[in-house]
């Protein structure tokens, strides 16, 4: 009981000597019990035959009978999760790159007014809704009076069936996804650049570095972590489609599912025809395991390269 009594002091010293801090984080702890752990809860789902009138913990227990859309339809299923994998990949690849490299010349603007301005306007693109870019989207990409279709059939070229050309589409998401994200993503790591000690860039100016060496010896390795930390927090995601994105670029055109359709906009398009909500929570599951074995993998795979650039 001392031992209880000692750490119930601790806490509440800890709580009077924080309090301020602690009431600072009160609305994200409220926001992530209500939001993220009081849903788990809803797990049971995926292990039961759902029914609206008996309720979450009233339905019957039916084992693993939700996952069995596994295997009826596996060749669409497996199409949907290396779409998943494949535009998710892409999403990480291009968007990191292009996130750390508008970091960098950002950075190197000395123009303070400038600055501010430029950073304002390329986070700018993540505070629009995808129903918008798809509405945006739509207006350059239309087949008849598209912006687009029609700079090309002023240069004499054929327009361009964007909507029923399937190859073509994990090219424009990643331009639309890159737009959107890039600039919300760079801020993060322009906040990492601040942190680094400006000596190192004098001694390197003295020595005749350049910019351009600056940045690749200097700059690139002080944000590596922070690089890390990011891809690993991403690849928690990788089996997870962005629904909003996809299915308001897409929606239900059947021409683009082949290169477009990822596991969120599957299971949806299933709940929508056959109302199993046990499917989609199963499928909720599947997601959430997956990414948790992810990232717990590459967690501990850049632990043994890097203690440091680890998250645990």
């Amino acid at each position: 009981m001392s031992i209880l009594r000692r750490a119930a002091r601790f806490i509440s010293a800890d709580l009077v000597k924080n309090r301020f801090l602690y009431v600072l984080a009160l609305p994200g702890l409220v926001y992530f019990l209500l939001f993220c752990y009081w849903p788990m809860a809803g797990v049971v789902v995926a292990f039961k035959e759902y029914r609206m009138d008996l309720g979450i913990f009233g339905s019957p227990f039916n084992g693993l009978d939700n996952f069995r859309f596994l295997t009826v339809d596996t060749a669409s299923v497996l199409k949907a999760i290396f779409n998943t994998l494949f535009l998710n990949a892409l999403f990480i690849g291009i968007g990191t790159f292009l996130a750390v490299l508008t970091a960098l010349l950002v950075n190197e603007i000395r123009f303070a007014l400038f600055k501010k301005i430029s950073q304002s306007l390329i986070i700018l693109p993540n505070f629009i809704s995808w129903i918008i870019v798809a509405v945006f989207a739509y207006n350059f990409l239309n087949t008849d009076y598209g912006i687009l279709n029609g700079w090309l059939k002023g240069l004499g070229i054929d327009p361009v069936g964007w909507y029923n050309r399937a190859e073509l589409w994990p090219g424009i998401l990643v331009v639309l996804y890159s737009w959107k994200t890039v600039g919300f993503n760079s801020i993060i790591y322009l906040a990492a650049i601040a942190g680094i000690d400006q000596e190192q860039y004098e001694s390197a100016a003295l020595d005749g570095a350049s910019k351009l060496r600056q940045m690749w010896h200097i700059t690139v390795p002080g944000i590596s972590k922070t690089i890390i930390i990011l891809l690993l927090l991403a690849v928690g995601r990788i089996f997870y489609g962005d629904f909003g994105m996809i299915y308001g670029l897409v929606g239900d055109n059947s021409l683009l599912f082949s290169t477009t359709d990822v596991i969120d906009t599957y299971v949806y398009r299933a709940l929508r025809t056959l109302n199993d909500v046990g499917m989609s929570s199963a499928t909720g599951l599947l997601q959430s395991v997956v990414g948790f074995v992810l990232v717990f993998a590459v967690n501990a795979a850049v632990r043994r390269r890097d203690k440091d650039s680890a998250l645990f």
